[in-house]
């Protein structure tokens, strides 16, 4: 068999794999295969269009980027990922995932939020990790960092965002995942300071929600230009 063959038939045995797919362990010589950032095709912009690339997105196309990649969750199954972020963190973003998927560090789902209707709520009780879903800044016209693509969401129902009001009140979102604010605690999925996964963003020039003072947003990274 030629090397040109090879290659072609390993081309056609990954992409006849759909995102959420389990499937079997590669070699190692072929996960370059598995770790890929292309434009955004018509069909992956179909599936954006008025819900994370809403009607008046001033995001152009062609910032962003459609990434493939492999996953594992808590019991080791392999799972192709799918992800769409800018262009400045798409390297980022695959060398990240990678590691992590070397390393078997569980991530349980990464999928497209048009899936979940562009509805960041929805997509975090599914601890759906996620980037790009265009919004702005509340009161303001400028585009947020996920609006931009520049901030992902990492297993975000066991690592939620968390805020005490002045009065007393908390914030947790998503709403379902109050008994994962308590940091104290053991369970799978959860992300702490000095882990692979923080370690490595921090690395790659990330900033980590959960470092924040005034709030705590554990499955939070983000990278400004």
């Amino acid at each position: 068999m030629t090397a040109l063959v090879s290659v072609l038939l390993l081309a056609a045995l990954t992409f006849s794999f759909n995102p959420g797919d389990t499937i079997p362990e590669p070699p190692c010589s072929e996960l370059e295969e598995y770790f890929v950032s292309d434009t955004l095709s018509d069909a992956v912009f179909s599936r954006m269009r008025g819900k994370s690339f809403k009607e008046g997105c001033t995001v152009p196309r062609e910032s962003l980027r459609y990434l493939r990649l492999l996953h594992k969750d808590k019991d080791g199954n392999i799972i192709i990922g799918e992800m769409v972020c800018h262009k400045a963190i798409a390297s980022d973003i695959l060398s990240i995932f990678r590691e992590l998927y070397l390393h078997s560090y569980p991530v349980e789902r990464v999928r497209l939020i048009d899936d979940y209707g562009a509805d960041d709520e929805s997509s975090m009780r599914a601890n759906n990790s996620s980037c790009f879903n265009f919004r702005t800044v509340a009161g303001t016209n400028v585009p947020s960092v996920h609006g931009l693509g520049l901030a992902i969401d990492v297993n975000p129902l066991y690592n939620p965002y968390w805020k005490r009001r002045p009065d007393g009140r908390e914030i947790v979102e998503p709403a379902n995942a109050s008994a994962y604010v308590d940091r104290n605690a053991d369970f799978i999925y959860k992300i702490v300071r000095g882990d692979l996964l923080v370690r490595l963003f921090l690395e790659h020039g990330f900033v980590w929600g959960g470092d924040w003072k005034s709030c705590k947003d554990w499955q939070h990274f983000e990278k400004k230009l």
